[in-house]
């Protein structure tokens, strides 16, 4: 294991624990696939939101202009 994976490691196994509550053994048992699956997950669906201007603009033609 060279000291650039190991800090990655390190890191990765860091924020699993804050952001998922995974303890170091459930991340070390995890494949990548399992994680990446796991974060998507927490993303926000693609295409789901629209941004303020769109929803003012909206708002405003629903109250007829």
């Amino acid at each position: 294991m060279n000291k650039r994976f190991g800090a990655s490691a390190a890191a990765l196994s860091g924020q699993a624990a804050l952001l998922l509550g995974w303890l170091p053994d459930t991340f070390w048992a995890a494949t990548p696939e399992e994680l990446a699956c796991v974060l998507r997950a927490l993303r926000a669906p693609d295409g789901g939101t629209i941004d303020k201007g769109t929803l003012d603009r909206l708002m405003e033609a629903d109250r007829g202009g």
